[in-house]
This record gives structure tokens, sequence and C-alpha cells, in this order.
């Protein structure tokens, strides 16, 4: 078996590697000889079928599998020799693959892109800013105002005062399709809240003004799409009698409201809602470190790039980018979309960014455990509410997924590592400051 250097331009390799016919025979004679004790044939003992009835029989497949082993070996034993590593799975081509026939040598062109080498990062010579605010009284008080007003209660409209959008109606109805009534078609003392497109398209809409004591004919079609099949793209008239009209009014701000959200008293509530905006202040305040960390390393280090690897970064934006464009297009059975120069310029940063991130942390060792990885597919399951089970399997089953997963929690943890030797300022700032920050990372 040989490897014989080719291509050198760059990252760029390539190389062929060549099995001798006697190499693959030798190999298909070692692999029959291993499994004649255990192949039986008409005519002849288990163990005792002669090796020329073997090869007739086995040699084809034997021969194929010896030729995929043969190949696997020698790209394995190429990149421990030369310390290579793939930036991508290597091209291999047959050469004279259509042509070639049992007894001649197998020769094979193997190209890629090789990771480059990538310079040592010294965390202390990064200095970065972190953004502290805290929980105060008036985000606290602003909080609690948009709990009350999310537990509105309502309170009845002076009489004869007519029905507006987000009012709640209380109402008696009595459907009719083709002039019968059908099931589930009528009710009584229903509170309906106008806007909240709880019923059917149009039904809300002709509420609109109405007073407490008004009877209307309510005249709809059932959408062609609507569950009950019997009723769908169906007109129906309603007969609705009006029996009071409520404004809606955000909640007292009391104990009773903490206890509508899990809490002792207001205190209690006020110390959550305080632990909580706490929370979201870290989170926000760390992505816009991320952020600044992300840019200093961007201007801090160079070196070369995988062609390949940007190649198929730039494409994968440039998909990504114009599905954004065209959302009511949710396959990819569109034309091809070529990535532009600004696709390629953050194909280009993405690649930089996560080949450094990864040496980092290769060199550091960091690993994403069993438990945090169960805590991000815990996650993601919850977007999926009843079919938690089937995500779990098709997680375990699908290693890509498990990719997806994993290279975000590494990432994290790689910048936490930095972070760690960084030089950090600590600096407070307003909530609007802060808000202002993290509205500025969609803008880059």
């Amino acid at each position: 078996m040989q490897v014989t250097p080719t291509l050198n331009d760059g990252l760029r390799r390539g190389y062929t590697i060549t099995v001798t016919a006697a190499e693959l025979d030798a190999k298909v004679h070692s692999k029959l000889l291993e499994a004649q004790p255990g192949i039986e044939m008409k005519g002849f003992r288990k163990g005792r079928v002669p090796m020329p009835m073997l090869k007739k029989q086995f040699g084809p497949r034997v021969l194929g599998e010896a030729m995929q082993e043969a190949i696997d070996a020698a790209m394995k034993d190429h990149f421990a020799a030369t310390g290579d590593r793939p930036a991508m799975q290597p091209a291999v081509r047959m050469t004279g693959g259509d042509t070639w026939k049992e007894g001649q040598d197998v020769v094979v062109e193997m190209t890629y892109d090789m990771l480059p080498p990538i310079p040592d990062l010294d965390p202390s010579a990064i200095a970065i800013d972190r953004l502290s605010v805290k929980a105060d009284d008036a985000s606290v008080d602003e909080a609690l105002s948009n709990l009350a007003a999310q537990s509105r209660d309502y309170g009845d409209r002076a009489a004869g005062e007519p029905a507006a959008d987000g009012d709640q109606v209380v109402i008696d109805f009595a459907g009719m399709v083709d002039g019968e009534p059908f099931e589930g078609g009528s009710a009584e003392d229903y509170p309906l809240t106008l806007g909240s497109s709880a019923f059917i398209p149009g039904f809300e809409a002709q509420l609109a003004g109405a007073k407490a004591g008004d009877a209307r004919e309510v005249r709809v079609t059932f959408p062609e799409t609507y569950g009950a099949k019997h009723l769908a793209g169906k007109d129906a008239l309603f007969r609705v009698t009006v029996k009071a009209v409520r404004a809606p009014k955000p909640a007292a701000i009391t104990d009773d409201l903490a206890k509508r959200y899990g809490a002792d008293d207001l205190a209690a509530l006020r110390a959550q809602i305080a632990e909580r905006l706490e929370a979201e202040y870290k989170g926000a305040s760390r992505a816009v470190m991320k952020r600044a960390l992300l840019d200093r390393l961007d201007a801090m280090v160079s070196f070369d790039l995988p062609a390949a690897l940007v190649d198929a970064e730039a494409a994968q934006i440039a998909h990504q980018l114009w599905h954004e464009d065209n959302p009511d297009v949710h396959d990819h059975n569109h034309g091809a979309v070529e990535p532009t120069e600004e696709h390629r310029k953050l194909a280009e940063r993405r690649v930089k960014l996560g080949l450094l991130l990864a040496e980092v942390g290769r060199k550091a060792d960091v690993q994403v455990t069993d438990a945090e990885m169960t805590q991000a597919v815990l996650a993601q399951a919850r977007q999926y509410p009843g079919q938690e089970r089937q995500f779990f399997e098709f997680v375990q089953k699908n290693p890509q997924m498990q990719q997806q997963l994993r290279a975000p929690l590494f990432e994290d943890k790689v910048v936490d590592l930095i972070v760690a030797g960084a030089q950090v300022t600590d600096r407070d700032v307003t909530k609007q400051e802060l808000q202002t920050a993290v509205a500025a990372l969609d803008e880059m």
C-alpha cells in the first residue's frame, strides 16, 4: 500500500492511495479463511468448503469489504503519521472505477482541507466590560403593574355604554346551520372577550358596539378547515342576547394578586420578581459581554481558513436568510441561492471563531457532560408538548441533532473559560443602557 502526495496548496491537500492487487487478494484470502469454519455448503461438511468455491461464492462481496477496509486503514494511518486534521470529510474517488477489474491495483484520490495551526490564546490580554443592573423598586413596580394588567378583572360599564374591543360581553347564544340547531352551538352566560378571536372569524366583530340588553343576529361561515367536518364551510346564524358589557381593569396589587402567582403575599411576590429580573439582566449582560469578547477575538487572532468550511457556511447563511425573506416557502424546492460577499464575510468570521473556540476547548479538555446534554434535550422537548418521548427518541437516533444541541453548550463553556482568565471590569448601568446594548446586538 502506498500513499503519494499530489497537492499541497495552502490548507488544501491531495494524495493518491494505491492498494495493490496482491494486497487485496491476500486480504480477501485472510477474511475467507477466518469465515471458513462457520460456512456450510451442500455436499460439504461445515468448515470443509474448499477455498476456490468460497472465493467463487463469496469473493465479490468480501472483495468490496476488503477494499473499503484497506482504504480506511490507509487514511487512518496517513492522518496519524502526518498529524493532519481534516476540516471536513475528505473527498475520496476511485480512479478508473467504471473500468476497474478484479486483479488490478486500486488507486484512490483523496483531497481535503486541513485544519490550520491556531495560535495560542492569552486570555489575560483581553479586556472587556461586564454590565451590571440592579432590580430597583421602580423596575419591580413596573413588573407588578404588568402582572396586574395581565390578571385584569372586568367591571360593568355604565348602562347604555357600548362594547368596545377588549371588553367582555356576557351572552346567551343559539346557533343554527341550515335552519337546525347543532351540537355545541348554544350556551348561556358565556363571557366572551371581543378581539380575542376565541369564536368563529367574524363573530366578535358583529358584537362591537352592542349594549347590555341588545339582541343581535350574527351570521358567519365556518372555515373550510374547521375541526367538525359536518360544519366546515357551512353558513351559520347565531341569535345572541347581550346580558352585560364589562370593561377591563387591572387587578388590584394586593396579597390576593400575589396568591394568584403562587406567592404567600405581596412582599414574597416582589422578592420573586426582583430575583427573576436579576436573572434576566444577568442573561442580557452575558449576551452583550459574549459579543464583545467575540469581537475582540476576531480582531486579535488571525490564521488561514479552510475554504471548504467557509464555502459551506456561506451557503448555509445565504440559504437561511433567503428563507427568512421568503417565509411562505417551507421546502427546499427552489433555485440555487448564491452567497453574496456579505455572506462570505460573515461566514469567515463564524468559521474563524468556531475553530478558535474549538481549539481552546480541546486544549483545555472542555467537556459537555451527560447531565448537561439531558438538560438541553429537556429544554428542547418542552417545545413539543405531548410529544416529549418522541423527541427524546429522535435525538437518541440522530447524531447530527445531538451535535446541534452540544455545540452551543460547548461554546458557552469555552467562553466562560476565557472570561475567567480575562481582565473583566464590572460596570453599573441603568436598565435602559442595558436594553440599548442588547438592541445593538441585532444591528451588528
